[in-house]
């Protein structure tokens, strides 16, 4: 899957202008590579839903187990981009608890 900061230079030259940017130095050094990698990452998962998943999930021909098995795949991913919206410092602000990212006794 290519993306826009799924290469070496556009992920460090993120890092780069967002270490430079007030709003997110204040949350430290570490801030500005870890919100880079956030961005990689649910970019990733966009990409996987919007290309692969949601094709799939619109063929009214998709039932029963594939269905499933489909949803919780989708399931999985939002969940993925769940945890980079709330890694990063600065997106805490979304949601300052992550009790809502672990898994509830229905889904085990």
């Amino acid at each position: 899957m290519s993306g826009l900061l799924q290469t070496k230079d556009a992920f460090k030259g993120l890092v780069q202008r967002l270490a430079t940017c007030p709003v997110i130095a204040k949350y430290g050094p570490e801030e500005p590579e870890t919100l880079a990698h956030a961005f990689s990452d649910i970019e990733e998962s966009l990409r996987k839903f919007l290309d692969q998943q949601l094709p799939k999930l619109a063929d009214s021909s998709l039932q029963g187990e594939q269905l499933e098995d489909l949803l919780l795949d989708i399931s999985e991913e939002f969940r993925h981009i769940l945890y980079h919206l709330h890694d990063p410092e600065f997106f805490r602000v979304l949601e300052p608890t992550h009790e809502w990212l672990t898994l509830s006794a229905e889904t085990n």
